[in-house]
């Protein structure tokens, strides 16, 4: 009995090709956003308001108590998690996903908020190798891609394969990150 490696081929691509389905659209997703980092935070948004604070008492305006005052105004109180005056002008407060920072001589000041991205922030997540178990998975992943791509050249026969249409798309494919490469784009 003769073996049918086409047929295997096919099956072998197909069946990786489903298996990794949600990875591929996983690493695709969060490759694209990451692949931006130069214009935006893919994982976060970041919200500022202006805020103003009057200090009325000017003995022990930083204490911790003059600080959750002035947080309070803004919905704030809850999320304070401690401050620091970083230089003698500036008051900066931590707060739970975001903070504060105030200028002492004018009173004016921004508070910035840092909200997680729905869906990019895990995809990242996942992209960023956070175990070693999914580092391991990711390189199972990276073998299935692989073969996923050479199965997948012989998938068709003919002048649509590999021996026609298909090596020049293949060489064309081939010939792109070569060029970049040589040409440092």
């Amino acid at each position: 009995m003769r073996f049918k490696w086409r047929k295997w081929n096919m099956v072998l691509h197909r069946d990786l090709g489903y298996f990794f389905c949600a990875m591929t659209l996983i690493y695709a997703l969060s490759g694209i956003a990451l692949n931006h980092l130069k214009d935006w935070d893919p994982s976060y948004s970041v919200s500022t308001r202006e805020v103003s604070w009057e200090i009325a008492s000017p003995a022990d305006p930083l204490s911790e108590a003059a600080v959750l005052e002035f947080l309070d105004r803004y919905g704030e109180k809850g999320n304070y998690k401690k401050h620091y005056r970083p230089d003698p002008g500036t008051l900066k407060v931590f707060l739970e996903g975001g903070s504060v920072r105030l200028d002492l001589a004018t009173g004016k000041g921004v508070i910035e908020k840092l909200k997680r991205r729905p869906v990019l922030y895990q995809v990242n997540f996942l992209h960023y190798n956070p175990s070693r178990l999914w580092t391991w998975f990711s390189d199972v992943y990276a073998g299935a891609l692989m073969i996923i791509a050479v199965t997948g050249l012989f998938v068709l026969k003919g002048k649509k394969g590999i021996t026609g249409r298909g090596a020049w798309l293949a060489g064309a494919g081939a010939l792109l990150p070569l060029i970049f490469l040589l040409l440092r784009l």
